[in-house]
């Protein structure tokens, strides 16, 4: 098991290029199973759920082919034949879930063990298996697997998501496409992962009306055709780097490759920070502030402020002076990261689903574990402002969600090393 070895604080300074969006390219994965030819996704980033879900695709008799150096991924379903997702590979990645929804809109069946993933928050399926029930779907649970059956044409109708959700959203797109005569689904997720996959199958030949608002309505087709697709840039990536480049006085930092408009309402938050911002294209240039100011915010869907940037906003804010809070109206229970970061020497405390930061506090080094993938991160961000060494313990879920972070760190300043991590 290995560990991030951080020497601090350094500023950083350079250019760091955005990798592709792993939430984003899981999705058109499962999406390419419902092609009745290859489809080719660029942009995909070298991340281990990729992997994993790759060796998922596989196991179906699917052709996977991934250019690591290039970043391409090829997927012929001509040979699937099996249809199941077995709980050795899905219990590692939640998104293997989405194998549900592809192969039973593909073959009106199919055999799906409930996910794993991270470890905190409850986040379950249901809504899932009630959303495609309403489709006209059989479904039952037996020894931990998903069983779903469904009639040649399922007739369709309408279904509520309470509350919205990105995952249930993709799944019910990809069960109805092929499948469902006409299916509305309402409070559908509108993040930026949910219209790209909409707006790629629209071209693969699929009917899906309203996309980009809270309401899809799919008319079953056919069949569909591949496609050649660019996966998008990696939004949370984005957020993050933005953020450790606010939280060294002396920090001055570009961003490349990044799809600005799939960025919400992050980046007129963030200036609030004092931080001087300029975007260009697709790059962002960011100048920290001398001080950076106290900034509340609270969690929302899309275009709101991201759960998944939460972790990284409260670590910043424990440099701001000031105090402020975080609060998360998404998943209540995330805030596992706050102990790990008032080891460093923070001010942090946690009631019901807000922290409250009194800043700004000196960070000092030592020993930190993460326990999720931006929990993670956050330690990363706090390691590289604190005095002296930061060991960052159990970073295989940082390896999970961020392209070489260590690499793209390095290059612009920081002082991490990755090393074997002694049980």
């Amino acid at each position: 098991m290995d560990k991030f070895v951080i020497e601090g604080p350094t500023p950083l300074q350079g250019t760091i290029p955005i990798s592709g969006s792993k939430n984003a390219a899981l999705p058109l994965m499962a999406a390419a199973i419902l092609g009745d030819s290859p489809t080719t996704i660029t942009n995909i980033p070298k991340l281990r759920d990729i992997y994993t879900f790759n060796n998922v695709i596989r196991v179906t008799g699917c052709r996977v082919d991934f250019d690591e150096d290039d970043g391409r991924l090829t997927i012929d379903p001509k040979n699937l034949t099996h249809l199941e997702a077995p709980y050795e590979l899905v219990r590692k990645m939640r998104a293997s879930f989405y194998m549900l929804g592809a192969l039973l809109g593909k073959y009106g069946e199919a055999k799906v063990s409930l996910p794993g993933g991270c470890a905190w928050g409850p986040r379950p399926v249901d809504l899932h298996l009630d959303g495609m029930r309403a489709m006209g779907a059989e479904i039952d649970l037996e020894e931990g697997y998903v069983l779903a059956n469904a009639p040649e044409m399922m007739e369709g109708g309408r279904f509520k998501l309470e509350p919205s959700s990105v995952g249930a959203t993709v799944n019910l797109v990809l069960a109805s496409v092929l499948r469902a005569k006409e299916f509305t689904i309402e409070n559908a997720a509108k993040e930026p992962d949910v219209v790209l996959l909409c707006k790629k199958l629209s071209e693969m030949g699929a009917n899906i009306e309203g996309i980009g608002t809270s309401t899809l309505t799919i008319r079953g087709v056919d069949s569909l055709k591949g496609a050649h697709i660019r996966n998008a840039s990696d939004r949370i990536e984005t957020g993050t780097f933005m953020i450790g480049a606010a939280m060294h006085p002396q920090s001055n930092v570009t961003l490349e490759n990044v799809d600005v408009d799939d960025l919400g309402h992050f980046p007129e938050t963030f200036r609030k920070t004092g931080v001087d911002m300029d975007i260009n294209g697709d790059s962002i240039h960011i100048k920290a502030p001398e001080k950076i100011n106290p900034t509340s915010i609270e969690t929302a869907i899309y275009p709101g402020f991201p759960t998944d940037l939460q972790a990284q906003w409260a670590t910043m804010m424990t440099q701001a002076d000031g105090q402020s809070s975080v609060t998360d109206t998404v998943y209540y229970d995330r805030f596992s990261y706050v102990p790990e970061v008032v080891r460093l020497g923070a001010e942090m405390n946690v009631k019901e689903n807000t922290v409250r930061i009194n800043g700004k506090t000196t960070l000092k080094g030592a020993s930190v574990m993460s326990t999720d993938l931006r929990a993670s991160v956050s330690l990363v961000l706090a390691g590289m402002v604190a005095e002296g060494k930061t060991d960052v313990l159990r970073i295989y879920h940082l390896d999970r969600g961020y392209e070489d972070l260590e690499q793209k760190l390095t290059n612009v300043g920081a002082n991490i090393t990755r090393a074997t991590q002694e049980e």
